[in-house]
């Protein structure tokens, strides 16, 4: 079995996440699913404070940048609370058992969530603005909205209110020279 290596840090360190649905099935955005997020959100952060930094959720992914409290890396066991919370309150909606594999059935998995997630940690002040930028954007990237302002799923409202960015920010899809576009 892999080893697989995770970032860790205990000193209030920050980290983009990307989380994928399995089989990036298209349903974080319904109504319904993002009251249960924002219910595993609320529980993980009960038990595990962290602040959310930059987010973005689109229908079969999302992305966000994380601030842990000093001595804490712990952001594995906030996932796992967000993920099960969140499937516990969706699971006669979205799991299907055709889907299942047997090392699913093993852990006990259900086909909502991908297993693991990518994280990164921000190294400066830099790696942070181009992951904000990256996280904001996003969605013009993966066609679901013609400007970034257009995207209601997001923080980037927040960094506008705060002025951060310009609501006309990045412009359009065809306007992206970013190092992240694609």
């Amino acid at each position: 079995m892999p080893n697989y290596r995770r970032a860790s840090a205990n000193n209030g360190s920050t980290f983009f996440f990307t989380v994928n649905t399995y089989r990036r099935r298209s349903f974080l955005v319904s109504p319904e699913c993002r009251d249960a997020l924002r219910k595993g959100l609320q529980t993980a952060r009960k038990n595990a404070p962290f602040s959310i930094e930059a987010w973005v959720l689109l229908p079969d992914h999302l992305h966000c940048i994380w601030t842990l409290p000093d001595g804490d890396g712990d952001f594995s066991r906030r996932w796992n609370v967000i993920k099960t919370t969140f499937s516990s309150v969706m699971k006669s909606r979205l799991h299907r058992t055709d889907w299942a594999r047997s090392s699913g059935i093993k852990h006990r998995d259900l086909t909502i969530w991908q297993r693991r997630f990518w994280e990164h940690c921000v190294r400066d002040d830099n790696d942070f603005r181009r992951h904000v930028d990256y996280i904001h954007f996003n969605p013009v990237k993966h066609g679901v909205a013609a400007q970034v302002s257009d995207w209601p799923y997001s923080t980037f409202h927040r960094y506008c209110s705060q002025g951060v960015y310009p609501q006309d920010w990045a412009g359009r899809a065809e306007d992206d020279t970013g190092e992240f576009g694609e």
